[in-house]
Parts: C-alpha cells; sequence; structure tokens
C-alpha cells in the first residue's frame, strides 16, 4: 500500500501532526510544495483553516494532482473552528478525488490562545487517529 503525507503550515502547527502521523506510519511528510510523483492508495492532506477556508498552497497542490488517489484524509488545526475538511472536499471533488470521511482536527496555538496546541494528547490521538486509517 503506498501512502504519502502532505502538509502545509504557516505556523508548524499542522507540521507537528504531519510528523506524528509520519512517525507512527514510518513515512516522511512533505510539504504540498513537492507534488506527488506516483499512484497513491491513501493521501493524508494537512492544512489549517486561514481565513475560513485554505491557504493558495493547498489548493494549488490539488489542483495540479496528475496521479491516481485512493483517498484523501484531511487532518487539520486551526485557532477557530472549523476544520477544513469541508473546504477541502469541495476542491478533491472538483478533481474527481475521494476523501474520506472521517477527518481529524484540533486547536492549534496562536498568539496568546491555546498555548502548546497540538498538545501530547493531539499528537497521541493523530497517531491513533492515522493507524485506524491505514488498518480499515
Amino acid at each position: 500500500m503506498k501512502i504519502e503525507i502532505r502538509y502545509c503550515s504557516k505556523t508548524g502547527n499542522t507540521k507537528k501532526l504531519a510528523e506524528a502521523i509520519g512517525e507512527e506510519l514510518n513515512i516522511e511528510p512533505k510539504s504540498v510544495t513537492e507534488a506527488l510523483d506516483s499512484d497513491t492508495d491513501i493521501l493524508f492532506l494537512g492544512c489549517s483553516s486561514y481565513k475560513f477556508g485554505v491557504r493558495e498552497e493547498v489548493k494549488k497542490f490539488i489542483e495540479d494532482i496528475n496521479v491516481r488517489i485512493g483517498k484523501v484524509v484531511n487532518f487539520s488545526t486551526s485557532f477557530l473552528p472549523p476544520s477544513t475538511y469541508l473546504k477541502v472536499k469541495d476542491l478533491l471533488l472538483d478533481k474527481g478525488i475521494d476523501i474520506e470521511k472521517r477527518h481529524f482536527h484540533t486547536k492549534g496555538s496562536f498568539g496568546p490562545f491555546y498555548k502548546n496546541r497540538p498538545n501530547d494528547t493531539d499528537i497521541e490521538n493523530i497517531k491513533k487517529f492515522a493507524k485506524e486509517i491505514v488498518n480499515s
């Protein structure tokens, strides 16, 4: 099974989650600036909520996908809810790419708010989530 991890992280919060998934699955997470170079069964795609949407880098990454993907699994962080799931889902559906209904979202530290998030509990939870996705 071919699994890839891509993320976009301005403050490092989403990168922490990507690294935790990578550690759990023994896969190197990469930035969305690195295109997929081969067909992928599961793509873990992480981004933060940015102005209640997703960053342009994520939109471009999705737009430029030119390989077959079995399914995309969204994970995200934000200062304020919601997760990026619905925004990412819309972008993927436009490309005819399936997205897993299960997704992972947690608070991310922003200035004085939600200090130390994602925290150790968040990291353990995303590792469990990733393992469940791969084993299902």
